[in-house]
């Protein structure tokens, strides 16, 4: 089968991810003509179906082993949680398949042509899909490449299977008593999470000074110190020199700040970021640039150096984050519809879901100084949150930075239990320029973690009566 299609397309889609598939249907409800092209029989990318969903599905049965455990501190007792590794793999594919079973029908309803199989370009209105019967060529008039991105392998790993990326870690394919991880950054730590729930002795490398370098130290902090009671070693500022692999371990070799040093670990898993899926797509051969990484180069409406090709998600660099692709995909559908949309948010917001929780959005604190930004800061301690304290959670902390000339936010950061879902009115006051005194004269409910974000307004703004701003020793009882 090596056939062009006699139908032209208005769009055609280069993957099923959150980027794609939401371009796709975004387009198909403005009254396009559109072909979606996924390499794997399922859409959902990466994120739905070995990222986000089935990691927080893990996450999740971590977290209630965790709570078990914590509850005599509440004068509750239960056994010593056990688990069954097979019904938590099950759970976490039948989330996954109920997903996406739920893509598929929200596609078949807007009647989106799918395509599966490998696709590029041939000539810039010309797709080829390399499938499972053949060759087939896709007419149309606009693109999309929505191509996503991949596990970046460190060079000199060897090839083991008990050397995982965070994908194969995702499958569990067993408990292994002695894990490393390297990289202490998001997935990394959200990985030693699960392991260390489900019993393994975990160490974290992270090249950098601290875990999760991209968020502010003092959000870092209140995790920091609860992991490494709970972890075999976090060795930050470490590098991995080389891994030796033997019948009965892994043997690293690693340089710290201490010097050389080596351990050995029954299974490793390598969580050192992602790169651009840009190869083998055809793009230098149509003239579509992208920098010395592998991503395009886009404009504010998501167009590539070719006016009619779009590219959103992952393969336009930046934060790699399914809810900034979603958006982006839109933003192309619209665009290709004749909308004057654009893709210009003031913050995206990213979340570590770790326990606990990293929140932040908009300009950190660390950024702020390096950039001479005069601002003013709010930081509320947990310890001080009634609701923290009654939930066993009060190594928290929220805060908040606001431009000293206009007074508007400017950036928000938040670690504690349920950080990623407090974020989002961080998010919604820097999209809507509110300023501190805007934060705190809004009513927040009582005893609510919330109230934390509108006490860390109060402080920068001055009006602050749940804590003594100079000592910070006092905190609402009520």
């Amino acid at each position: 089968m090596d056939n062009l299609s006699e139908t032209v397309y208005d769009i055609a889609v280069l993957g099923g991810g959150p980027g794609g598939y939401t371009t796709a249907f975004r387009a198909a409800d403005l009254g396009l003509k559109v072909c979606l092209i996924e390499k794997e029989p399922v859409l959902g990318g990466v994120c739905l179906n070995a990222g986000c969903i089935p990691s927080k599905t893990l996450l999740h049965g971590a977290s209630v082993i965790e709570e078990a455990r914590e509850a005599a501190s509440f004068g509750i007792s239960f056994p010593n949680p056990s688990f069954d590794l097979e019904s938590m793999r099950n759970n976490k594919e039948q989330v996954i398949s109920k997903l996406t079973k739920g893509l598929e029908v929200l596609r078949k309803g807007r009647k989106i042509t799918l395509i599966t199989g490998k696709g590029f370009f041939t000539d810039k209105n010309i797709l080829s899909v390399k499938t499972a019967e053949g060759e087939q060529r896709i007419s149309f008039r606009n693109a999309v490449i929505a191509a996503g991105s991949e596990t970046f392998r460190l060079p000199g790993i060897p090839e083991d299977p008990r050397v995982w990326s965070s994908t194969e870690a995702l499958t569990i394919p067993f408990i292994p008593q002695r894990l490393l991880v390297i990289g202490g950054g998001i997935i990394g730590m959200e990985m030693a999470a699960v392991y260390n729930a489900l019993g393994s002795s975990v160490t974290v490398i992270e090249m950098t000074e601290r875990i999760i370098p991209q968020a502010d130290a003092d959000l870092v902090r209140p995790l920091f110190l609860t992991v490494r009671k709970k972890y075999r070693a976090i060795l930050t500022g470490t590098k991995v020199d080389k891994i030796e692999t033997t019948p009965d371990s892994l043997k690293v070799f690693y340089t710290g700040q201490k010097g050389p040093d080596s351990g050995d670990f029954d299974a490793v898993l390598v969580s050192v970021g992602r790169i651009p899926s840009s190869r083998d797509l055809g793009l230098k051969e149509i003239g579509i640039e992208s920098d010395e990484k592998g991503f395009i180069t886009v404009d504010s409406q998501m167009r590539s150096s070719v006016p009619h090709i779009y590219a959103v998600g992952d393969i336009t660099g930046g934060p790699m984050l399914a809810h900034k692709a979603v958006r982006q995909g839109k933003i192309a559908a619209e665009v290709i519809a004749g909308k004057d949309s654009r893709f210009a948010p003031v913050s995206i917001p990213s979340v570590a879901y770790t326990r606990p929780e990293i929140a932040w959005t908009g300009i950190t604190e660390e950024e702020a100084v390096r950039s001479g930004i005069d601002f003013e800061k709010g930081s509320f301690p947990w310890g001080a949150s009634g609701r923290a304290l009654s939930s066993g959670s009060p190594l928290g902390v929220s805060k908040a930075l606001f431009d000293k000339k206009n007074g508007r936010l400017i950036g928000a950061g938040i670690c504690g239990l349920n950080a990623g879902e407090l974020i989002a009115e961080a998010v919604l006051a820097l999209e809507a320029g509110l300023t501190a005194a805007d934060i705190g004269r809004t009513i927040h409910p009582h005893p609510t973690l919330s109230e934390t974000f509108a006490f860390a307004a109060e402080i920068a703004e001055g009006t602050a009566t749940d804590i003594l701003q100079d000592t910070e020793e006092t905190g609402r009882s009520g």
